[in-house]
């Protein structure tokens, strides 16, 4: 998703999609848990 790789904001692409787990909008980007965290401490979600 083109919001994802301009911005890292997981929390953004979560809202948008409609998921309700954090862990389903990482597994739909294909990227890993420990990666999809890591990005997430570093903005503030």
């Amino acid at each position: 998703m083109l919001i994802y790789r301009r911005t890292a904001n997981l929390r953004a692409v979560q809202l948008l999609l409609g998921h309700s787990k954090f862990e389903g909008t990482v597994r739909y980007l294909g990227i890993e848990v420990a990666d999809a965290v890591e990005i997430a401490e570093k903005i503030d979600i």
